[in-house]
């Protein structure tokens, strides 16, 4: 063998090798990418993007170019070797020169760069999907060749052929990628989307001011007491009734009688009465995210929530939805520390009406939310008698131990970390 052939068979075959390892690179790269980040990219206008999604449209046609160079590329790697053992070694080592090339392509064809592309799949992508298109235009004769053998034989199993089908998310999986941005947006965005995810699992009554808590006027109180009581008022509508809240007669909103509160001009009980809105009832198994529609719809901010009686149970307003979104938005960084302290030994020291979803996202941790909404509530339920101080209970494995009872409320409790 000449010294010129013999340089052109040596070069071939690390040509081969390389190009098996492109192959083997490209195939993990585009397979392995993300999808939802090359959409984001393509409708951007980035052309490696756009590239790349067009290769993987048809993932028939892409699998063969990749598949067929890399076995032409071995199978081309093997003979040449073959060779070049037989020519300067002899046929007899045949064998371990197989076993050597073995081991080469694995490390460098299949392994090495298969790792590389799976680490960095937008990188090479980008890299190799110009080559990978015009390989294919190039050799589409032969791939076409190909898939029709191959997706006639899958069509003979039931498997259908055709273009990719766009995957899309299941709730809990979009939850899960919420999730995974940990770190790469603030902690209250993230909260925000997961409230928004949520809205569908709550229903009205677990947001829901209890009818224990409302506060109203009763019209049958002299007009002295009704005027004091609507000068104290601290929010800004207040429900009217007779005797209690179930005779429930109309929803007063301030704003429509704050001039006379205010210049101290003639208001009386009639005239006071003349200007209510009536009330907006709503079952207690609504769900939030039709909530929020309702309210938007019906352009109301206050619903009262009843039972299968009739009863109502509690008010839900549209500030309390949007809140499980956004967070508080009466609540300043004081009035968090006061809801929710941590201690020096890890524990928290919680006020027991905070709701059990707002002491989830404040201290990070995954008390049950089915059941009561507030921690005393919850606590109550798992003792199933009267709280007491001093006394201690395990929730989902936190240690919770009563601080201070008020009422027969768990007015303070301790957070212990979760056992393991």
């Amino acid at each position: 063998m000449s010294q010129a052939k013999l340089i052109s068979l040596i070069i071939t075959l690390v040509l081969l090798v390389l190009l098996s390892a492109f192959f083997s690179c490209s195939e993990t790269a585009l397979m392995a990418i993300n999808r939802y980040r090359l959409r984001h990219q393509a409708r951007l206008k980035k052309r490696s993007a756009l590239m790349i999604l067009e290769l993987l449209r048809r993932p028939d046609r892409l699998l063969g170019i990749v598949l067929i160079g890399n076995t032409l590329a071995s199978v081309g790697a093997s003979a040449i070797a073959t060779v070049l053992t037989v020519q300067f070694l002899g046929i007899g080592d045949v064998f371990y020169i197989t076993i050597l090339l073995t081991l080469l392509l694995l490390v460098f064809c299949e392994t090495g760069p298969k790792t590389l592309a799976a680490l960095y799949p937008e990188r090479v992508a980008r890299i190799i999907a110009w080559p990978v298109y015009f390989l294919r235009q190039l050799f589409y004769p032969l791939i076409l060749f190909i898939n029709v053998l191959t997706n006639s034989l899958l069509r003979l199993l039931g498997v259908r052929i055709g273009y990719a089908v766009t995957e899309s998310l299941t709730h809990e999986e979009l939850r899960t990628v919420v999730y995974e941005t940990t770190g790469k947006i603030p902690r209250r965005y993230q909260n925000m989307l997961l409230g928004i995810l949520d809205l569908n699992k709550l229903t009205v009554n677990d947001v829901m001011v209890s009818r224990r808590d409302l506060k109203g006027i009763d019209m049958n109180l002299p007009w002295a007491e009704i005027y004091t009581q609507l000068s104290r008022l601290k929010q800004d509508w207040v429900p009217l009734y007779r005797e209690n809240i179930n005779h429930l007669e109309g929803v007063l909103y301030l704003r429509d009688v704050s001039m006379f509160l205010l210049l101290d001009q003639k208001l009386d009980k009639d005239r006071l009465y003349s200007f209510r809105s009536e009330p907006y009832f709503i079952p207690e198994k609504t769900p939030l995210n039709i909530q929020l529609h309702n309210f938007q719809q019906k352009h109301e901010k206050v619903a009262f929530v009843v039972d299968e009686y009739g009863e109502i149970v509690g008010v839900v307003t549209l500030e309390d939805i949007l809140e499980e979104i956004v967070g508080e938005f009466t609540m300043g960084i004081a009035d968090v520390e006061k809801l929710v302290q941590i201690q020096a030994d890890g524990s928290y020291l919680v006020d027991g009406m905070i709701s059990i979803r707002e002491l989830n996202r404040l201290a990070e941790i995954e008390l049950p939310i089915k059941g009561p909404r507030t921690l005393s509530g919850l606590i109550t339920e798992y003792l199933e008698t009267w709280p007491r101080p001093k006394s201690a209970v395990l929730i989902a494995k936190y240690p919770i131990e009563i601080v201070e009872v008020r009422s027969n409320r768990v007015k303070t409790a301790r957070v212990f970390p979760r056992l393991q």
